[in-house]
């Protein structure tokens, strides 16, 4: 039997709870600290209803977590800059979201889902993140564009990971952008 437009939306804003709530608790008490039972109890549903929605558990919450985050990132280095720069919107716009959402990052780059990477089965989302980037280094030849990009992807990831966990002195950002600018600029 279909669903009202009020038990659709009520199922809808549950969801939206329930993502809310993990994105919450791994931001604060990290990815250990989901769990299904968490999760029932922090918005008031039983188990069974969380199932309803997410059947396969944690692991298909993550992964919507994930694919939000790729979205998330993908507006970020889309988002105009100051000077109207795209390959320092990009890295500045990707080192930020991964210092402002460092629980959805990890989970972005490390968590163990069914999202498939660099291949036809690829969710739309993520390809259209990897787009961004590649604007920012896009060159005539593609398949050097693609490898540009993903060297991009790479050294912005690092820089993100070793900063989050203090590996790089915070005092010398500016510095790094500019030479990732450099190191990244298309020679014309």
């Amino acid at each position: 039997m279909p669903r009202s437009a009020q038990a659709t939306e009520e199922f809808l804003s549950r969801e939206r709870r329930l993502i809310d709530a993990a994105r919450s608790i791994a931001e604060s008490e990290g990815w250990q600290a989901v769990s299904v039972r968490r999760l029932a109890s922090e918005i008031g549903f039983s188990q069974p209803i969380l199932y309803r929605h997410f059947p396969r558990g944690r692991e298909e919450i993550v992964e919507r977590v994930v694919l939000e985050g790729f979205e998330e990132l993908a507006a970020a280095v889309q988002a105009p800059g100051q000077g109207g720069d795209v390959l320092e919107n990009i890295v500045v716009g990707y080192l930020r979201f991964a210092r402002l959402h460092p629980a959805v990052y990890e989970a972005m780059s490390t968590a163990l889902t069914s999202i498939v990477f660099a291949s036809d089965a690829t969710p739309q989302v993520l390809r259209d993140g990897f787009d961004a980037i590649k604007r920012g280094v896009a060159l005539d030849d593609d398949e050097k564009s693609v490898v540009r990009t993903e060297l991009l992807w790479s050294l912005l990831h690092g820089v993100s990971q070793l900063s989050r966990y203090g590996r790089l002195p915070a005092e010398l950002e500016e510095a790094r952008v500019a030479e990732i600018l450099r190191l990244f600029r298309p020679s014309r």
